[in-house]
């Protein structure tokens, strides 16, 4: 009895630790900054081992073992090959979209890049080119602590957006007004280009020099008597915006002075309608404007035209200098304030000094200065551009999700064009500079399909660090005290509403005129973040439709989904009465993805893959990764609840460490296959290992150490030996030494995880725990969720050995000899 106390005691104490991290464990940043930021190559494989019965087996240990699944075709609706090609995609968005793309620059932080020329000529009729040459008569620097930094003049760089359609009512304040802040108060400016600075402490000869090392020509020429300060961009090369409806767009041009100390600040601003630097943007029509155009010179000169004549009737050219028209009110007044104060005393007393401090604070001075630039319009012609397939390679060098996803379609008698069509292509980039949020999409017209990828976070460190507790309304303006109210994480939710509404723009107009989104399939896929912001997004079109009036779900209405699509010239094929379309079915497919959102939302999720407004839905983990187990859900020690759980079923995959093309063999020597990969719900009946589960139960349970003990006493049954009787009590001595004998054995497998099921915590569920943190802090669970793992991972999943920078080869043998 000594002894088993002792071992009790001891055992206590580790109780505890496993007790304290299951309390803390979604707080893993102090961990994995020590252990996690390093990949382990030599690190056991511990989660490997231990969910290798689960991925293997159906049913408990004390059931008989069913037979693996171990293809595709008895795992239901899971689909290996759309899980190949999400993969390569998810993986695909981390690379930078290609040197030739356009980019479309928002004055807030909404940047697109177009990567397909037909898909760009789909959306837009005309591009502006514009080359700054330079700001002239700019004003002193007022901010006396950006003087000591930078020098005493502005430093200056130019802004200049094309506004149409709905941006065309912010301008009435540029055009109407003194008062304006330009480019900057453009509330859904999407088309914009920014110069190089020339900054302030820069004179030509340190420009020259700078241009050399590769940091641009700009620079500044100080003001003087009676003259202005001088921007100069030399050699600035030109920046490019697209123009949806030139008859009605304007140009926006702002001089900005860009602050080391504080935001940035608006010198000066001006407005004026494309066309009159372009004459050709007055027509619908500009090539055919542009043709009749060169009809009518060649009749005047014999039917004789110069190359110089043809170009410049298709491309149209500018070159001037513009007065800065508008300028914002003055925010800080003291100064001047103080200045007519001091003024108006001198002349008049105390009366003059309050009129001269009233006069001060009137004051907003005149708009100073002028910009010069080049300006170059192409009308773009409605023709069908080539559409190049476009090739998956992955994140990483040496990975080819590409290939490994052709090889398996080869091994299955399929072929590329079968399943995505001969004309995949990446139509744009979408990201935003103040949340990272980015994602891409892509399309083909032969299979009606549309896929939208979402990138993850490119630094884990900083994924794990904001994988914190907070949640919101996943409804904006829900009131989050009402019960089984919808609540997401709070970054997540942001980040996904800082690109939704123009990444549903943008979807929307990959729909060629004549076509619906409803004769679309759309396919979402990200990995880490990426899958976060892919279920969220799949959640909201799921239910109410690819609606572009607004950004993620609100309860104000919105404004009308078609008002973007109006000016793509698709007015004649829209219902502007119906509701948001929504495609004809929709997949999602994440890779260690974190959770995302509570009970109540999770729940909603699974009724929209029930009622098939979700057609599949799944969350692919590879074996230990830690971020597909995050955010913990917490409910300790009077703390409120906050429940975060897993929207659709899991697809686990694992690569074990003692793989290495052996036979699994059983008791009689027989080999078994070791299965691809385990569904949830789908191969077998088996727990997830990847969620929470049921973490209370009652210490009377089976495989509980009090329930153990109790049926090990129940379950004493010899014949009675000789009685012996003491305080009126008849006891057998066989009976009782087989009760000890019992217990003494059951308290011989004693383990750590006995000693919290007193406290009713499940034995599963703190073995799980402990797991979780050993793989921590070996590194394990963060090296799962790279994407050198994954790749290995679906390699073998579909039958292939996939290394980074070696070739894609078929296993020979997918049995191992597993340590269980």
């Amino acid at each position: 009895m000594l002894l088993i106390k002792t071992r009790v005691s001891l055992y206590i104490f580790l109780a505890l630790g496993i007790l304290v991290a299951q309390t803390t464990s979604f707080n893993l940043v102090r961990v994995l900054s020590h252990n996690g930021a390093q990949r382990t190559a030599n690190s056991p494989n511990t989660w490997a081992k231990s969910t290798s019965r689960i991925i293997c087996k159906s049913g408990d240990d004390d059931n008989n073992a069913q037979e693996a699944v171990t293809n595709e075709q008895a795992t239901g609706k899971f689909d290996l090959t759309t899980a190949l090609f999400c993969a390569g995609l998810a993986f695909d968005a981390y690379s930078e979209p290609s040197d030739s793309s356009r980019w479309e620059k928002g004055s807030k932080g909404l940047n697109v890049a177009f990567v397909s020329n037909a898909y760009t000529r789909s959306l837009y009729k005309g591009i502006v080119e514009v080359t700054p040459l330079n700001a002239t008569d700019l004003p002193d620097e007022e901010d006396n602590a950006e003087k000591l930094v930078t020098g005493g003049g502005v430093d200056a760089y130019l802004l200049v957006a094309v506004a149409e359609g709905k941006m065309l009512e912010d301008l009435k304040t540029v055009e109407k007004t003194e008062f304006s802040e330009g480019v900057i108060g453009l509330q859904d400016s999407s088309h914009m280009g920014r110069s190089s600075t020339a900054w302030s402490n820069v004179d030509e000869k340190e420009g020259a020099l700078r241009a050399k090392k590769g940091y641009g020509g700009a620079y500044h020429i100080k003001s003087s008597w009676g003259k202005g300060g001088k921007a100069i961009w030399k050699d600035e090369p030109p920046f490019y915006l697209y123009v949806s409806d030139p008859p009605t767009a304007r140009l926006v041009c702002t001089v900005m002075d860009e602050e080391k100390v504080g935001e940035d600040q608006v010198v000066g601003s001006f407005a004026t309608k494309l066309s009159y630097f372009a004459p050709l943007a007055r027509y619908k029509d500009p090539v055919e404007a542009a043709k009749q155009e060169i009809i009518k010179k060649m009749k005047t000169m014999d039917g004789k035209i110069s190359e110089e004549d043809l170009r410049n009737s298709v491309m149209q050219s500018y070159e001037g200098t513009n007065k800065l028209r508008n300028k914002p009110r003055k925010k800080d007044k003291k100064g001047q304030v103080a200045m007519g104060m001091a003024a108006g005393a001198m002349l008049a007393g105390p009366l003059g000094a309050a009129v001269g401090a009233g006069l001060g604070n009137m004051f907003e001075g005149e708009v100073k200065g002028a910009v010069s630039f080049k300006l170059r319009y192409l009308p773009i012609p409605n023709v069908d551009a080539e559409r190049k397939r476009y090739e998956v390679k992955g994140g990483l060098p040496g990975v080819d999700w590409g290939l490994l996803y052709e090889k398996h379609l080869a091994k299955t008698g399929k072929h590329v064009g079968d399943y995505t069509g001969q004309d995949l292509e990446m139509c744009v980039f979408v990201t935003n500079e103040k949340t990272g949020c980015s994602c891409a999409i892509y399309r083909s017209l032969e299979k009606k399909i549309i896929a939208v990828t979402f990138r993850g976070t490119c630094e884990l460190i900083d994924l794990i660090t904001d994988a914190n507790l907070i949640q919101t309304p996943w409804v904006e303006g829900a009131d989050k005290e009402a019960e089984d109210v919808l609540m997401v994480h709070v970054g997540f939710r942001a980040s996904l509403n800082s690109i939704s509404r123009r990444l549903k723009e943008l979807i929307l107009a990959a729909v060629p005129a004549g076509q619906d989104l409803s004769e679309y399939d759309l396919i979402v896929t990200g990995h880490s973040l990426g899958g976060a912001l892919a279920t969220l997004f799949t959640a909201d079109v799921a239910e109410y439709g690819m609606d572009a009036g607004r950004r993620c779900p609100q309860l104000e209405p919105s404004e009308p989904w078609f008002t973007s699509l109006l000016s793509f010239g698709n007015k004649k094929t829209l219902n502007l009465k119906q509701a948001p379309p929504k495609p004809k079915s929709i997949r999602l497919y994440s890779f260690g993805s974190p959770r995302v959102g509570n009970d109540a939302f999770v729940a909603n999720f699974d009724s929209l893959l029930k009622e098939n407004k979700i057609n599949e839905a799944y969350r692919i983990v590879n074996d230990a990764d830690v971020v597909a187990r995050l955010p913990r859900s917490v409910s300790f020690l009077g703390m409120a609840s906050v429940g975060y759980d897993h929207c659709g079923p899991t697809a686990l995959i694992s690569l074990p460490e003692e793989m290495k093309n052996k036979d699994n063999e059983d008791e009689d020597g027989a080999t078994t296959p070791i299965p691809k990969f385990w569904v949830e719900g789908e191969s077998d009946d088996a727990e997830c290992p990847v969620r929470d589960g049921t973490t209370l139960t009652s210490p009377m349970a089976n495989g509980m150490l009090l329930g153990d003990i109790v049926n090990a006493v129940k379950s004493a049954n010899v014949e009675e030996d000789t009685p012996f009787e003491k305080n009126g009590n008849m006891f057998s001595m066989a009976k009782l030494g087989d009760m000890a004998k019992s217990v003494q054995g059951r308290l011989s497998n004693f383990e750590a995880t006995d000693l919290v099921s007193l406290f009713g915590i499940r034995k599963e569920y703190a073995e799980r725990e402990a797991k979780l943190i050993k793989t921590i802090a070996s590194g394990e669970a963060l090296g799962h969720h790279m994407e050198d793992e994954y790749y290995g991972a679906m390699g073998r999943a579909s039958g292939f050995i996939a290394r980074v920078g070696e070739d894609v080869t078929e296993m020979q043998s997918v049995g191992v000899k597993e340590e269980i």
